[in-house]
C-alpha cells in the first residue's frame, strides 16, 4: 500500500494523522495519506535559500535539459503509473492523457524553451529599442528569475499532468516548486514525485511535496517574489486568490478554473454531412473521457433548433454503445468517478440542472462511484442563466438549441468565460463570424471540418505549445503556450542605458554596442573560443554593371529596376539598382572563410532588411559581429558536439550608410562534450 507523505527540506515526513485513500473501482483502501503538522515558513525558506540559488546559477537551457532528462526517466516507469492510475477510475485511454500527456508536456516545454529562449540564466527578449537620435541611449527587455518559490495546487482529475505542466516551466524559469496535490488521487502524484526525488536529476531544494488537505498557513509566508498556480473549481480558486497575503503582497496568482465550455454545431451542417458525425463523436467523447471529469469538457452543446431531434438521437445512439465498468478491462470506455463523494456531488448538481431542463437520456447507474452518462435539453438557453452557471462535473452535457448564428454566439458567451469553445462547420464565413465574436470569452477556440478532423487533437486537450486558460469564470489565467510557459514564471524588466553597457549586462550583443576586432577569423574558432561582441570587418567590393547583369542572368530575376534603364529611371531609385540578393551574396563572399574549420554550416538567416539601395559603382563592406550563442545537444547521428552562433551582419557603402542588415545562424564545433550530450 502506498504511503503518501510530505517531502520537505530534504526529508520525508510520515508523522501525524493518517487516513485511508479509497480506490474508486474496488471501494477498498489503496493508499494511506499522512498529514503532519508542517512548518510552512521553514519550507519556503528552504526552497528560496537552498533550491533557488542553485537553479538560478544554471542557464535556461541547462534547466530545460534537466526537465528533458527527467521526462525520459519518468517515461521509462510509466507502466507503474498506469497500474496505479486505474484506482482513480481512469481507463488506459484516460490515463494516457494524464501520464504520458503530462510527461510529453514537460518534453514539449523543454524543447520550446531551448529553441526560443536564451542560453543564459535570464532571457533577452526581442530586439533592442533605440531611444535616442544618435543611438547612444537604448532599451532592452529581459526576463529574469524571481527570487521566490512557485506554489502549485493541483486538482484531483489529472494528478500527473497537473503536476508536470506546472513544475516544468517553473523550474526552467529558475523557480523552486512546492507541490500540493488534491488528496483525492494523490497516491498517483506521490508515486511520480517520489521517482522525481529518487532520480536526483533536479537539485536539492528545487522540489518539495505537501501531503495535506488544507495548506495551513502556507500563504502567510508568501511575498511579491512568489507565485501561486492553482487548478480546480472556480469557487475554491477565487477563495484562495482573495487570501489577505495574496492581496497585500501582490503575489502572482494564476487561476485555471473549471468552466462551462461549449461546442457549437454550425447552422450550415445537416445530419447527412461529415461535420455532423464529427460533432456527435466529439461531444460524446468529451462526456465519457475521464468520466467527464475534465476542466475542458463540453458542458454546453449548442445546436441549430431545426436539427435538435437528430442531435439528441445521434448522441443517445452513440452513448448507448459506451461500456461503463472496471477501467482495467480493455472493453471499458468509461470508469467510475474519482470517488463516491465526487459521484454524490455530481448527482447533486445534476438534480439542480434537472429542475430547469428536460432529461432526454440517462444511462443506468452502477454501485459506488459509478455514474451513467446524462443528456439534458434546455429549450430556453438565452432566458435561463442557471444553465450557464451550474456545472455538474461528470458525464453530462446540456443541449441548447439556437435560431440564428447571432443567438448561438450569445449563448456561447453567456457562461462569462471558458477555457475552450469549439465549432463544427463547413462554412468558413460562419467560422469567421463565430470565432471573432466568441474569442473575447474563450481561452482557446477550435474549428473543425472534414479537412482537419483526422489530425485534430480534440476539443478537450490542452496542448503544450498553445496557451491554456481563459477569462472570467475560467480564472483569467494563462499557462502553457510553449516557451511562454516559462516566461509566465519570470519577471520582465525594461533595461535602459548605452548599448555597450546593456550588452555587458545582458551578455548578448545589442546594436550600437562597441565591438572588438578579432585577431582570428571567427569561422576559424571553436564554439568555446567565440566571444560575444567580437567582430570581423571585411575588405571592400565595388559593384559593377556587369555584376548586376550577370546576377540577373544567373537567377532569372529580370525585374525592371535591375535590367531596364528607361523603366528604372521612372522608378523610386531613378536608375539601375543592384539586386538586394546580390548584395546579400556578395557580402557572404566578403566574410566567409574558405578553409575547413570549426564552422559546420550556415543554419539560417533572420531579420533581413535592405535599408538603402546599392547602385553600380557603389562600394560595399561588411561587419560580422558575434551576437549570441547556444549549446546544442549532440545526437547519435552528429559527428561532433556543436553549438549555434548568431552573427549580426551590417553592410555599409562608401559613405558608411547602412544598406543591409541581418543575422546569420551557424553551427560551430565544440571542443568537448558536456552533461547535455548524455
Amino acid at each position: 500500500m502506498i504511503r503518501v507523505t510530505s517531502y520537505l527540506q530534504g526529508n520525508w515526513v510520515d508523522s501525524g494523522n493518517y487516513s485511508e485513500l479509497i480506490s474508486a473501482v474496488t471501494g477498498e483502501p489503496v493508499a494511506v495519506f499522512h498529514e503532519a503538522e508542517l512548518d510552512y515558513g521553514a519550507t519556503c525558506r528552504y526552497a528560496k535559500e537552498v533550491g533557488g540559488p542553485v537553479i538560478r546559477n544554471l542557464t535556461i537551457h541547462e534547466r530545460a535539459f534537466k526537465i528533458k532528462f527527467l521526462a525520459q526517466y519518468l517515461l521509462e516507469r510509466k507502466e507503474k503509473y498506469y497500474e496505479i492510475s486505474t484506482h482513480t477510475g481512469a481507463t488506459r485511454r484516460d490515463s494516457w492523457i494524464d501520464i504520458e500527456g503530462g510527461i510529453l508536456t514537460a518534453f514539449g516545454i523543454s524543447s520550446q524553451a531551448r529553441r526560443n529562449l536564451s542560453d543564459l540564466p535570464w532571457h533577452v527578449e526581442g530586439p533592442e529599442v533605440t531611444l535616442s537620435r544618435k543611438g547612444t541611449f537604448t532599451g532592452q527587455h529581459i526576463c529574469v528569475p524571481r527570487r521566490g518559490v512557485s506554489v502549485q495546487i493541483n486538482a484531483f482529475n489529472f494528478p500527473v499532468w497537473g503536476m508536470l505542466e506546472k513544475l516544468a516551466p517553473a523550474f526552467i524559469a529558475g523557480l523552486p516548486s512546492i507541490i500540493k496535490p488534491s488528496p483525492l488521487g494523490s497516491y498517483l502524484a506521490f508515486e511520480v514525485f517520489r521517482d522525481i526525488v529518487e532520480s536526483k536529476i533536479l537539485p536539492e531544494g528545487s522540489v518539495q511535496f505537501i501531503a495535506a488537505n488544507v495548506p495551513g498557513d502556507l500563504f502567510d509566508h508568501l511575498t511579491s517574489q512568489d507565485s501561486v498556480a492553482f487548478t480546480g473549481s472556480a469557487a475554491t480558486g477565487s477563495k484562495l486568490k482573495a487570501h489577505p497575503s495574496i492581496i497585500k503582497n501582490n503575489v502572482h496568482f494564476n487561476l485555471e478554473a473549471d468552466s462551462l465550455n461549449c461546442s457549437i454545431l454550425g447552422e450550415d451542417v445537416t445530419p447527412d454531412m461529415e461535420e455532423f458525425d464529427l460533432f456527435i463523436k466529439e461531444v460524446a467523447n468529451e462526456m465519457t473521457v475521464k468520466t467527464g471529469q475534465k476542466c475542458t469538457a463540453i458542458r454546453r452543446t449548442i445546436v441549430p433548433k431545426n436539427c435538435l431531434d437528430e442531435v439528441i438521437d445521434a448522441l443517445k445512439n452513440r452513448l448507448e454503445k459506451n461500456v461503463t465498468g472496471d477501467p482495467s478491462l480493455k472493453e471499458t470506455r468509461m470508469g467510475p468517478l474519482a470517488s463516491i463523494e465526487q459521484a454524490d456531488r455530481f448527482e447533486e448538481q445534476f438534480q439542480k440542472l434537472s429542475e430547469i431542463t428536460e432529461s432526454v437520456y440517462a444511462a443506468s447507474n452502477l454501485n459506488g462511484a459509478y455514474s451513467g452518462a446524462r443528456l439534458l435539453v434546455c429549450h430556453k438557453p438565452v432566458e435561463l442563466d442557471e444553465v450557464h452557471i451550474i456545472e455538474a462535473f461528470g458525464p453530462l452535457t446540456t443541449i441548447m438549441p439556437y435560431n440564428s448564428v447571432d443567438e448561438a454566439i450569445e449563448i456561447a458567451n453567456m457562461a462569462d468565460g471558458s477555457l475552450v469553445g469549439s465549432l463544427f462547420t463547413a462554412d468558413d464565413t460562419i467560422a469567421a463570424k463565430v470565432v471573432m465574436n466568441c474569442a473575447p470569452y474563450h481561452g482557446r477556440f477550435m474549428v473543425i471540418n472534414r479537412h482537419s478532423a483526422a489530425e485534430s487533437t480534440g476539443h478537450g486537450s490542452p496542448i503544450a505549445s498553445l496557451v491554456h486558460g481563459g477569462p472570467g469564470r475560467a480564472g483569467a489565467g494563462e499557462e502553457l503556450g510553449g516557451y511562454r510557459a516559462v516566461l509566465h514564471n519570470m519577471q520582465r524588466v525594461a533595461l535602459q542605458g548605452s548599448p555597450t553597457t546593456l550588452r555587458n549586462i545582458t551578455k548578448q550583443h545589442i546594436k550600437g554596442a562597441e565591438t572588438e576586432e578579432s585577431a582570428i577569423h571567427p569561422f576559424k574558432k571553436y564554439y568555446e573560443d567565440i566571444r560575444i561582441g567580437e567582430a570581423l570587418t571585411t575588405g571592400k567590393r565595388t559593384v559593377t554593371e556587369k555584376d548586376v547583369e550577370d546576377f540577373a542572368g544567373l537567377t532569372g530575376d529580370h525585374f525592371y529596376a535591375h535590367t531596364d534603364p528607361d523603366a528604372a529611371a521612372r522608378s523610386i531609385f531613378g536608375k539601375i539598382v543592384a539586386h538586394g540578393y546580390f548584395v546579400l551574396s556578395a557580402t557572404a563572399g566578403l566574410f566567409v572563410h574558405p578553409d575547413e574549420g570549426p564552422v559546420l554550416l550556415n543554419y539560417g538567416l533572420e531579420d533581413l532588411r535592405f535599408t538603402a539601395p546599392v547602385f553600380p559603382g557603389d562600394t560595399i563592406q561588411a561587419k560580422l559581429i558575434v551576437k549570441r550563442k547556444t549549446r546544442r545537444q549532440q545526437r547519435e547521428t552528429d559527428k561532433h558536439p556543436y553549438g549555434m552562433v548568431w552573427f549580426a551582419v551590417e553592410v555599409t557603402n562608401q559613405e558608411n550608410t547602412l544598406v543591409a542588415e541581418y543575422t546569420i545562424l551557424t553551427l560551430v564545433k565544440r571542443k568537448e562534450k558536456l552533461e547535455i550530450d548524455r
